[in-house]
């Protein structure tokens, strides 16, 4: 299995870049809303807890076979941070599978951000060493099937804790 590291991706309003424990601050404020906990559980970390998060999330995966790869994402226009995306990179049944996953700060939603963000963040793995795409979405989160749908995943019948897995086929990378 090959490392995967996470690169600056450019969309038409987007900057996804890899994180760095520098980018605690902002994203502290940007995660700060409990509401974006109500699908996932738990709620906002502080500035110290999140620092140590992304230190842990920047140290990679206990297991060599599989890649951390987390981005913040960055809104050009306004120069500001509203989100982040990730994916975990390893083996699976189907070859190489990379689990995504995204969150868009409250006052950034519904502007289409999580859509542009997760389909560049899907464009990107096409072009690295993966042949599927996965997420695990709650039923009743319309917004991330939303942002799903629009990055090419599509609802399967399986589910996993309550949610249920949607998934994208990507084509043989050469």
């Amino acid at each position: 299995m090959t490392v995967v590291e996470a690169e600056v991706i450019s969309t038409e309003r987007l900057e996804l870049l890899p994180l760095v424990v520098g980018h605690a601050e902002e994203m502290c404020e940007v995660l700060g809303d409990p509401a974006l906990h109500a699908f996932i559980g738990g709620a906002p970390d502080g500035l110290e807890a999140l620092r140590r998060r992304y230190q842990s999330m920047l140290a990679g995966s206990p297991d060599p076979a599989v890649s951390w790869c987390n981005w913040v994402i960055r809104l050009r226009d306004e120069g500001c941070l509203t989100g982040t995306v990730q994916a975990t990179i390893g083996p699976s049944g189907e070859g190489t599978v990379a689990e995504i996953a995204w969150v868009v700060g409250t006052p950034w939603q519904r502007r289409g951000i999580g859509g542009e963000a997760a389909r560049g963040l899907v464009a990107w793995l096409g072009r690295q060493p993966v042949q599927a795409v996965i997420a695990h979405i709650h039923p009743a989160h319309t917004a991330s099937a939303a942002v799903a749908t629009t990055a090419g995943l599509t609802p399967t019948d399986q589910s996993h804790d309550g949610e249920t897995l949607w998934h994208l086929s990507l084509p043989m990378t050469k």
